[in-house]
């Protein structure tokens, strides 16, 4: 039996709900437990923060700027795709910069609960970024299935390669 589309907002709002508890969770829990076998980790840590500082706000100025929002709305009601700056790299910044915090935390604690609220909370965090591309698919449809081709979902790496190499 399919599910409905309403069943299918709940299951997501309960997702993204776990999600934030498991975030919350886990950032609280960084306080209190330490493993700390690997300095290196430690310090590579904080750059996985900083950089998911980055990916969580270069969207929000990007949107504003490109697309096309009606007065009053926030930055997330965008009325077309944008395929330009952080959207020509990767389709979805802002899930990548909280898989980013979740990794850094991780590489910062070093503990085995962090790790494991970490992972839960990464597999999360992905799903919702599959449901996004979904519920663009419907918003844009094939437009958004031509971007899909060409920008990778969460891999920035692979989207800063295609950008310099095959795109340019």
């Amino acid at each position: 039996m399919p599910l409905t589309e309403k069943t299918k907002n709940n299951l997501w709002m309960a997702s993204y709900i776990v999600w934030t508890l498991l975030m919350i969770t886990q950032i609280v829990l960084a306080f209190f437990l330490k493993a700390e076998y690997l300095p290196a980790a430690k310090n590579a840590g904080w750059g996985f923060i900083f950089l998911s500082a980055i990916f969580g706000m270069l969207p929000i100025f990007t949107f504003r700027r490109r697309g096309d929002i009606e007065k009053g709305k926030t930055y997330m009601h965008t009325t077309k795709i944008v395929t330009t700056g952080i959207y020509s790299i990767i389709r979805h910044p802002q899930y990548m910069a909280g898989m980013l915090i979740n990794i850094g935390i991780i590489l910062i604690s070093q503990h085995w609960l962090i790790i494991i609220i970490g992972v839960l909370a990464i597999v999360l965090n992905y799903i919702d970024a599959l449901k996004a591309d979904g519920d663009l698919i419907k918003k844009f449809g094939n437009k958004y299935l031509d971007y899909m081709e060409k920008v990778p979902r969460l891999n920035f790496i692979a989207g800063i390669i295609r950008k310099i190499w095959i795109n340019k």
